[in-house]
């Protein structure tokens, strides 16, 4: 790790972020990705001026100006007509209404004679 730079002019994230309007949660983002350059002493970053200022002038992308929008939710769409054929016959088979003597329990099964 390098050593700060302690001759240079810098100033804490908080003089900064008031010089700003940046966070700043932002600022330390910036300075940990390298896009600012400055140096953490104990918990406290500060930011070397000339680097800030280079930072201000260019030219940024606008942000999101207010929260996001939600979009309408969209019903489901519900299928109306007759089955096609695809439909019909992958429920060729299937009874609809299952006959519940068919069914065998588990204790049915411990009870029947296995000759």
């Amino acid at each position: 790790m390098m050593k700060p730079d302690l001759d240079r002019p810098h100033i804490p994230t908080p003089e900064a972020q008031k010089r700003t309007q940046l966070s700043k949660s932002y600022l330390a983002y910036l300075l940990r990705k390298g896009t600012l350059e400055g140096f953490r002493m104990g918990r406290d970053w500060f930011i070397y001026t000339d680097s800030l200022e280079h930072f201000l002038a260019q030219e940024h992308k606008p942000g999101p100006k207010g929260p996001r929008k939600k979009l309408p939710k969209e019903e489901p769409q519900t299928l109306v007509g007759p089955p096609s054929e695809a439909a019909e016959r992958s429920l060729e088979g299937v009874s609809e209404v299952q006959d519940p003597s068919a069914t065998v329990s588990t204790t049915d099964m411990r009870n029947e004679d296995p000759t």
